[in-house]
């Protein structure tokens, strides 16, 4: 069997459906290339994080603005009030998740551990739900946890060995390091709750994932004033770049400021394809595709931008994303789909 065939078997709709292969073309071209463009801007100013998610958050919720609410005349499915609790966890992830790069995160320590997401859903739904799993669910909890550790030990190492001076710097160095550390794990947690909270609106209220994306990012644009002096000195932070030939309006542009503007569109090409995905696929399907297209961002990561990534850290990685496949019981589906494959292929013969 080859792996054309599993593949073909696995993914039924991918191959049935061009709106599917549409949106897994755009989750990856999307949500890798963001990674790129979000790094770039992070190697020149690691404390743009504010200007990032304000630019993306205005952006997104001006197209859903138009196209959604239909210039504010379509009325909300799902009551306000529901809207002002998910926005607030939603716009305290995203901005702290952000602000943690600047505590000395690697890009790649970051997208591991936000891989943890599943497991951090996981545990909101054995505490908050009661729910029970099986025994590969814990399994693969246990696995991407040990992936994380691995991997934020190595890091930890990384700071203690690169901070040059003396001690106090280098705990000082550390100690900045731990905040970034429980803001990532404040900020999983949180993303998880998020989700149960969507879950539950969903089934009482039903699927409104267009209008809960403008809400989400249109309800949080008056929390950035707090942040505006921050994004105010990142404006002319960017302005002051060097300037870029831009053929299609004709004159030059600061480098910067292209970046955001490339950050903002292909963070909304990646949130669009996820959308088509979920309303087109099997929740299995979306996980799989998000947890490749995590693993394809890592490697552009390490590769193109020389991010340090010893064995060790490749054995973390193995272990988490092995632990996330496990989680999703891909390995069950494709035996699934080989038994029916070569059933197939018996009555054919």
């Amino acid at each position: 069997m080859s792996v054309l065939g599993i593949l073909v078997g696995y993914f039924p709709p991918i191959t049935a459906n061009m709106n599917t292969i549409f949106a897994v073309l755009l989750v990856f071209f999307g949500c890798c290339s963001n990674v790129v463009f979000l790094e770039t801007l992070v190697r020149e100013f690691p404390g743009c994080g504010n200007i990032v998610t304000f630019a993306q958050f205005a952006f997104i919720a001006l197209e859903g603005f138009i196209f959604e609410t239909n210039f504010g005349r379509k009325k909300p499915a799902i009551p306000m009030s529901n809207y002002v609790v998910m926005v607030t966890m939603f716009f305290t992830v995203s901005v702290i998740n952000n602000y943690a790069l600047n505590f000395n995160i690697a890009m790649p320590l970051h997208m591991i551990f936000r891989s943890g997401s599943l497991i951090a859903n996981m545990i909101m739904g054995i505490i908050i739900l009661k729910k029970r799993y099986s025994m590969s669910k814990y399994l693969s909890v246990a696995m991407v946890s040990l992936g994380i550790f691995i991997c934020t030990i190595m890091s930890a190492k990384q700071v203690n060995v690169g901070t040059q001076g003396s001690d106090d710097q280098g705990v000082y160095a550390f100690l900045h390091w731990l905040i970034g550390i429980a803001m990532l794990t404040f900020a999983l947690l949180m993303s998880a709750r998020m989700g149960i909270f969507q879950e539950t609106l969903y089934k009482q209220y039903g699927k409104h994932s267009k209008e809960a994306l403008f809400y989400n990012h249109c309800l949080p644009l008056p929390g950035f004033l707090l942040l505006s002096s921050d994004i105010y000195n990142h404006c002319v932070l960017f302005s002051q770049s060097t300037p870029v030939e831009v053929p299609v309006i004709g004159q030059a542009v600061p480098v910067l400021w292209l970046y955001l503007l490339l950050n903002v569109i292909t963070q909304y090409v990646c949130i669009r394809g996820v959308f088509i995905l979920t309303t087109e696929c099997a929740s299995l399907t979306v996980t799989l595709v998000v947890t490749l297209r995590k693993f394809i961002s890592l490697i552009i990561s390490i590769l193109f931008f020389k991010n340090p990534f010893t064995a060790w850290h490749w054995v973390g990685t193995g272990v988490v994303f092995l632990g996330t496949l496990i989680y999703t019981e891909v390995w069950t589906s494709i035996c699934t789909a080989l038994r029916g494959s070569e059933k197939l292929r018996k009555k054919k013969t």
